[in-house]
């Protein structure tokens, strides 16, 4: 009996787990935070979750196969960093969610200074579904910037701007109100890198005055309140997985 068709890639026992997503834990194994049976492993490396011992960050994990899966949308306020501790005692999201009783954890992130919707769950599988780069899972946001936006600002914006070395993806952007000094932006991005539409707006004279994500794929924020939660709906877990499967075959037939 070949016993390597037992064993899991590690990244995916610690998801499972509820211990991280996917790509946190693919992170935790290439800083050397997880061990198997003592040994220091790295990404590639399989176990039998059954039998081998595995040790994130000195704690020892466990998959428990009749743990119930959370699927939680949180309305994150601003001044909650999108972690589940801080070592400098910051206000973390985990705090708005104690009341589960499930080692829950977020899937992607918003800034300290951002709001509005953040999904978490204990299910590695989906948060891997959201939020893996090449899924491009849609993300809406309303944001308002000083001063006004010009034409060129946001003709630069809805092609790309160049973040960080590198440009980013054609951007969606729709002017809710105009005034003066400031503009209501709504935007749509496929990607989700690093603060990247405070960073889009800096590369091109404006500020941004306030971030709030008010949808992830089909499901909407809608009137939850901010520091507020609840479990996602039936018919919102099946919007997301019909939603994944458009992608997944628009990315096939490229």
């Amino acid at each position: 009996m070949d016993n390597n068709k037992e064993k899991i890639r590690i990244q995916k026992i610690i998801a499972d787990a509820g211990l991280a997503s996917r790509r946190k834990a693919e992170e935790l194994i290439e800083r050397g935070a997880v061990t198997v049976n003592g040994q220091r492993c790295k990404l590639g490396d399989k176990a039998d979750p059954s039998r081998d011992k595995i040790v994130v960050a000195g704690r020892e994990i466990r998959l428990r196969k009749d743990a119930k899966k959370y699927y939680i949308m949180l309305h994150k306020p601003r001044g909650f960093i999108t972690t589940m501790s801080d070592e400098g005692g910051r206000k973390c999201v985990a705090q708005l969610v104690d009341e589960v009783p499930a080692r829950l954890f977020p899937v992607g992130r918003l800034d300290k200074d951002s709001e509005g919707l953040l999904f978490m769950t204990n299910d590695g599988d989906f948060a891997n579904m959201i939020s893996h780069p090449s899924t491009h899972f849609a993300k809406t946001y309303r944001v308002t910037v000083h001063p006004r936006i010009t034409e060129e600002q946001l003709t630069a914006l809805t092609t790309g701007v160049v973040v960080d070395g590198r440009k980013s993806m054609p951007a969606s952007i729709r002017v809710i109100t105009a005034e003066k000094e400031r503009t209501v932006l709504e935007i749509v991005l496929e990607e989700g890198r690093n603060r990247q539409i405070r960073k889009m707006c800096e590369a091109i004279g404006l500020e941004v005055a306030r971030l709030k994500r008010i949808a992830i794929g089909p499901v909407k924020l809608g009137m939850l309140q901010p520091g507020k939660f609840r479990e996602l709906s039936a018919d919102e877990m099946r919007a997301i997985r019909a939603y994944h499967n458009k992608l997944s075959a628009r990315s096939d037939s490229k």
